[in-house]
């Protein structure tokens, strides 16, 4: 998750009759800037054509850099949300065509991730878990992307990417949970309206904070009368009291402990590691949700014996000193491991992926000072990004893309309250579960990585496992798994299977393009 910020100026051209500008003074630049931003403001276009080959078939396609205008209920300009769609070409009914709107996290991450490393037509090479070289970089054509099966439009909020406020319209207006539903919605109503696609089958992906926003959207969607075929959740988060460690919560250690344990068996820092993963984290997940919960649970009541079990069955588990594990009170928060799993070697695991390792810096500090994933390859996509964008997409503006936007504060206050005037932990799952039961057709397919520390898979299953669906409609919801991290796509030997999955899930939730 990250942040960064972008600010735009917006040109305006005043002309004054040479006669009289001789004799009047400049306006005030408070003048000018006003007059600025009450011009009505032009979406950019910047249309290319190309053509690819995907699962042996050439696939022409349209691809165009452009934005959206997002209005009040005065049709007043209130900020633009820039996209890239990717359309191929020649379709004469798009109603068979299936549309994936698409997006990162955050909040505050444009969505050049997912764009450059799996949904679009070009893709940035990241070979390994080792720090990528300087520039160059290599681009090559993605032969993964999903643009034979669904047209692809990725969608960079505000505040990211070129994306921005409008006129007098605040950046607090989009930084919010419901604000930023608000905002995609309308977005996405627009762009149906805009290219006649309001009878394509359409779908959602969305990585991260990514996915929070698609159990939002799922909602404000449908109160738009826009139903969904189908969402896919990339490294979820819908609950958030899963990943926030809060003082007296014991659910975050619980769902976090099988990514614990898969970490220390990929870089075989357990006392006796077993051979195969898979059946080792069944019985770390049995573990986790049975004996694990319950000692936490008892809380300073537990019996000292079946502590020491417990304690015994943590470091077995997770290759951590039964001495750290007692000391943590048998709790080790995710950014605690990622510093003391490899801490005598002196490095860290990665948060987002943690097969990637680096330097630990400070050895006596509680946790890392560095993401050594994101130090490895957030260079290569930026790089990568930016020379796509202007060599062969043809966007020849000013202005600097945002990868990160500094979106703060993001409202996290959603719809329901817990009283007292507290907004409570958010937690978007009933959004989710609401949207099913009102759409049984509704489909999810949730993705993770088995090394992902930020949003841990078993988390997210266990958030789906709580969303209170009755028993007909448990099965709308599928899952994924794949032995790499958060961005799953960074891992080359994945990508297959990652286009097999999503590939597949589209063909049975619209019937094949």
């Amino acid at each position: 998750m990250r942040y960064i910020t972008a600010t735009v100026l917006l040109a305006l051209s005043l002309s004054v009759p040479a006669p009289v500008a001789s004799q009047q003074k400049a306006p005030a630049a408070s003048s000018r800037n006003e007059a600025a931003a009450q011009a009505e403001p032009t979406p950019a276009h910047y249309p290319s054509h190309h053509s690819i080959t995907v699962a042996g078939q050439n696939v022409e396609y349209d691809a165009l850099v452009g934005s959206i205008i997002l209005r009040d209920a005065k049709e007043k300009a209130t900020g633009e949300i820039f996209y890239t769609a990717y359309t191929r070409s020649g379709v004469k009914d798009v109603s068979h065509r299936p549309i994936i709107f698409s997006y990162n996290g955050g909040p505050g991450s444009s969505s050049f991730w997912l764009h450059m490393g799996v949904m679009g037509p070009r893709r940035v090479v990241v070979p390994g878990t080792d720090h990528v070289p300087p520039a160059p970089y290599k681009v090559v054509d993605n032969e993964y992307t999903l643009l034979d099966k669904a047209d692809i439009v990725m969608i960079d909020p505000v505040g990211t990417g070129f994306s921005r406020p409008l006129g007098k319209t605040k950046g607090k207006a989009f930084w919010g949970i419901d604000e930023d539903a608000r905002s995609i919605t309308q977005f996405i109503q627009r762009y149906l309206s805009q290219n006649d696609r309001w009878n394509s089958p359409k779908y959602l992906l969305g990585e991260s904070y990514g996915t929070t926003r698609s159990a939002a959207l799922s909602a404000t969607l449908q109160r738009a009368n826009i139903y969904l075929n189908g969402i896919v959740l990339v490294s979820a988060v819908l609950d958030f009291r899963t990943i926030l460690f809060s003082p007296g919560d014991d659910v975050p250690y619980i769902v976090n402990l099988p990514s614990y344990a898969a970490t220390a068996w990929y870089h075989e820092a357990l006392p006796d590691r077993p051979a195969e993963l898979q059946p080792f984290l069944t019985e770390v997940e049995h573990f986790a949700v049975h004996d694990y919960a319950t000692a936490l649970l008892a809380g300073s009541k537990l019996d000292p014996a079946e502590r020491d079990r417990i304690l015994g069955k943590l470091h077995a588990y997770t290759g951590l000193s039964r001495d750290y594990l007692d000391r943590a009170d048998l709790r080790v928060t995710a950014p605690e491991f990622e510093k003391e799993l490899l801490r005598k070697k002196g490095e860290v695991v990665g948060r987002l992926d943690a097969r990637f390792v680096g330097a630990s810096g400070d050895l006596l500090a509680q946790t890392p000072s560095q993401d050594p994933q994101s130090s490895a390859i957030s260079s290569a996509f930026a790089a990568a990004w930016n020379t796509y964008l202007r060599k062969e997409l043809g966007y020849d503006g000013k202005r600097e893309y945002v990868p990160s936007g500094n979106v703060q504060p993001w409202n996290f206050k959603h719809g329901r309250g817990i009283g007292f005037g507290l907004a409570g932990v958010p937690n978007v799952g009933p959004d989710l579960a609401g949207a099913i039961e009102r759409n049984p057709t509704l489909q999810v397919l949730l993705v993770s990585g088995l090394y992902d520390l930020a949003t841990p898979y078993f988390a997210a299953e266990w958030t789906m496992d709580h969303l209170g669906l009755p028993k007909q409609l448990r099965d709308n919801i599928r899952t994924v798994h794949f032995e790499a991290g958060h961005m799953m796509y960074v891992h080359q030997g994945s990508l297959p299977r990652w286009r097999e999955a999503i590939g597949a899930f589209i063909d049975r939730t619209s019937g094949g393009s």
